[in-house]
């Protein structure tokens, strides 16, 4: 079972951040904060290694403390194709101007993370290619794929002394998604950087996403009032929404793929009477809910819309 005082207490101490300058290439070493003594166990509450960094406010009441999870697997990525520099990039600008002094978890997919869902729907995460490593042959350099391929990435942040998790068999949302809710129960808030749209399920009044900006070239906040605002409902309809209009990223398919026609703006309005995918399908079972179309396609992919459904929620 996963414990977030197990896992902050896992590196021997928390960072601070870089002031370097490193576009194309990572700082060969990080400033470090004075140790945790190797005597902390997973019965040392999070409140206990929070306070260790300087500038934290525990036990001064005026704002909860924030606590944030890096998924970084999605930033070593260039569109489809991996790309260290975009990780050097981001992850530069991540440590001095976003995370500060707030203790970060770093969390990557396990191997094998994925399967669970590709055996629901195959097409889940099939554009995306592994990171390649060099050998070399008699022939030259040869590019192969790696199962170790991320090393370089986990020893910079182990170098930052940034707790990392890599679990096998799961993929980093479930884990950031179970680890944030361990987070809450503590009193804190959480904030969760990626592009990630999977993770808008989550947000709430004390669960903010980060995310970055590639054509402004820096992270930004988006919180409660931000998805309000963009789809004027409430972040509990992200799921049942996203399991409709489908996500291209991910690979898996919305219901406009199989009925044109039947977009973002009709299954909001669905989803916003109903309350839920769940609600709706079991009314589009026994009345009419919408024109022929809707009720029609409803009716006729029930099963590949709750497929979806299984596929992009976020498991505990």
């Amino acid at each position: 079972m996963l414990n977030i005082a197990a896992t902050l207490s896992y590196a021997p101490a928390l960072y601070i951040p870089c002031n370097q300058n490193w576009s194309t290439k990572p700082p060969l070493t990080c400033k470090k904060l004075k140790p945790i003594s190797s005597a902390s166990s997973s019965s040392h509450t999070i409140d206990e290694q929070i306070s260790s960094v300087p500038g934290s406010s525990t036990g001064i009441a005026k704002s909860k403390e924030r606590v944030f999870f890096l998924d970084v697997n999605p930033i070593c990525y260039k569109g489809s194709s991996p790309s260290l520099q975009s990780f050097a990039r981001w992850i530069s600008l991540f440590f001095s101007q976003v995370s500060l002094d707030h203790p970060v978890i770093a969390v990557f997919d396990g191997e094998g993370g994925h399967e669970h869902r590709k055996q629901i729907l195959p097409s889940y995460k099939a554009h995306r290619v592994k990171f390649l490593r060099h050998i070399y042959t008699v022939k030259g350099i040869e590019h192969i794929p790696s199962g170790r391929s991320d090393r370089t990435v986990i020893d910079f942040l182990e170098n930052c002394n940034v707790p990392v998790l890599k679990l096998e068999g799961q993929e980093a949302d479930d884990v950031i998604a179970t680890l944030a809710n361990q987070v809450l129960n503590r009193g804190k808030k959480v904030v969760i950087a990626s592009p990630d749209k999977d993770f808008k399920q989550l947000i709430s009044e004390d669960v903010q996403l980060v995310q970055p900006v590639p054509e402004l070239e820096r992270w930004s906040f988006y919180t409660l009032k931000h998805y309000i605002a963009q789809y004027n409902c409430d972040p509990q309809s992200d799921l049942s929404l996203r399991c409709i209009i489908g996500d291209e990223v991910d690979g898996v398919p919305g219901i406009q793929n199989l009925v044109p026609g039947f977009g973002r703006k009709t299954a909001l309005k669905l989803i916003k009477k109903h309350g839920s995918l769940e609600n709706l399908l079991n009314a589009a079972a026994v009345r009419t809910v919408g024109k022929q179309y809707v009720q029609e396609a409803l009716t006729k992919y029930t099963s590949e819309l709750r497929r979806n459904y299984q596929v992009l929620s976020l498991r505990r």
